[in-house]
């Protein structure tokens, strides 16, 4: 992933355990409190009472009442989820007068509509983010190839580099993040995928990209290697992004600059020379030598100072001409938003069931660990990223929540619909059978997304 305009990914210390930890619950506790207001709000809005709304589980180690109702808000020992606790007749007894507000005495649509409204505000909150970060802006990598790995489906099916990618199965590509998920989606169905390119010539070709020989613990890697593709490193130095009344904006830099030299030092290691230059020179003055219409220019700059915890660095506001922003207006962009959050979902969902049947590795199954490590180092790298990382667990914790698996919402939703069939409610002793199910589903679940952490993390 392209680091933010101005910034450089390669040689900076990595991610500490506090900035992990602290990233980490940064992500998860909004998501939580997000799922469990979803509950909170239907439920209230069907007339059921609420008990307990509480961010974690077991031991409670904060709480305080408020609300018309006097609801306890608590803040539980285990922050790997939450509850609203409603009132009802099987857990306890309920005095006469608020029988009508106990959650089992609500018709089963009502039940329903409660219930699903927890997965639905995380899908939601991830329409919400997709659409602010694309009315923002997104900073991408054109989709141009670098090198081809020697007898990959891309080096079989005649891709060279420098060829930028246009179109993958017919539908129209700029970047590589756009790219990539296309051909994610089609490495999962094993296909074969047509390709446009266009050559540095202006040649249109179409190649056919055969995904059906990669192994199923492809996705879990780097993919894009995988397939064959290498995305370009070394970025030219050419100007793409400036940011509007940033640095290099009111110094005179114009996107095509092509910067030769700086502080008369030539530049021929590409954009991350720039960078390394520009980071490492908070306050001073840079004298660049650019080439702007094949005529030399000179502009004298100085790099703002910027603080990211303990580290202080310079920046500019400038982005590599293999560089672009995507950006929509509002209409486009929710309905980019509401596409990206659907076509997520539906994939997670496939994902899942290939995995069920054997088609794709259980390897990607990721647990706690390893959402706090991408945590960290999407912090890390901006704001852009962790919203976009975060989207992306909401989008996870609404799909994982829909599973037909007792103990969760969609457990539940299964109950009912069975309910509505035979037109009585589930007895008893089948949702005691299936709590312990679901239990000793989960706890497999979780032990297989645990180990997978930790073979990540000791393999690096």
């Amino acid at each position: 992933m392209a680091g933010p305009p101005g910034s450089a990914r390669g040689g900076e210390p990595g991610v500490s355990l506090l900035q992990t930890i602290l990233a980490f619950l940064l992500a998860l506790g909004p998501l939580i409190v997000v799922h469990e207001l979803g509950h909170f709000a239907v439920a209230r809005a069907c007339g059921v009472k609420v008990l307990r709304f509480s961010l974690g589980f077991g031991r409670v180690l904060v709480r305080w009442h408020w609300g018309r109702d006097g609801t306890e808000w608590a803040l539980s020992a285990i922050p790997l989820g939450g509850y609203v606790k409603m009132l009802d007749e099987r857990e306890a007894p309920v005095a006469p007068a608020e029988l009508p507000r106990a959650f089992n005495r609500q018709n089963v649509w009502k039940r329903i509509a409660i219930v699903v409204a927890g997965p639905l505000a995380n899908f939601l909150l991830a329409i919400v983010l997709y659409w602010g970060l694309f009315l923002h802006g997104l900073p991408d990598v054109r989709a141009v190839v670098g090198n081809v790995v020697a007898g990959s489906p891309a080096a079989q099916a005649g891709f060279a580099a420098d060829e930028a990618i246009v179109a993958v199965g017919g539908q129209s590509v700029v970047t590589w993040n756009d790219a990539r998920w296309i051909l994610l989606e089609a490495a999962v169905d094993r296909a074969r995928v047509p390709v446009q390119t266009l050559t540095l010539g202006g040649a249109l070709r179409e190649r056919r990209l055969d995904l059906s020989g990669l192994e199923s613990e492809a996705v879990d890697k780097d993919f894009m290697q995988a397939v064959g593709f290498e995305i370009r490193r070394s970025l030219r130095p050419v100007v793409g992004l400036v940011v509007p009344r940033g640095v290099a904006d009111r110094a005179g830099l114009r996107p095509d600059d092509i910067v030769r030299a700086i502080n008369e030092e030539p530049v021929d290691k590409g954009w991350q020379q720039i960078v390394a230059q520009i980071r490492a020179s908070p306050d001073q003055p840079l004298v660049f030598d650019v080439e702007r219409n094949r005529q030399p220019v000179r502009i004298t700059l100085t790099p703002e100072r910027v603080a990211e915890g303990d580290r202080i660095f310079g920046r500019i506001g400038v982005g590599p001409g293999d560089m672009v922003e995507v950006r929509y207006g509002a209409w486009t962009g929710l309905q980019r938003a509401v596409a990206r959050t659907w076509e997520v979902s539906v994939f997670s969902l496939r994902m899942l069931g290939k995995m069920l049947i054997g088609e794709v590795s259980l390897k990607n199954l990721s647990g706690p660990v390893t959402i706090a490590d991408y945590a960290g180092k999407s912090a890390q790298a901006g704001w852009v990223p962790f919203l976009l990382f975060l989207a992306l667990i909401s989008i996870s914790l609404g799909v994982l929540n829909l599973l037909p698996i007792p103990l969760l919402d969609g457990g539940h939703l299964l109950y009912y619909v069975v309910e509505i069939v035979k037109g009585s409610p589930v007895s008893e002793r089948v949702m005691e059978v299936g709590q312990q199910f679901g239990m000793a589903v989960l706890f497999v679940l979780m032990a297989f997304a645990l180990y997978n952490d930790m073979v990540r993390l000791t393999s690096g």
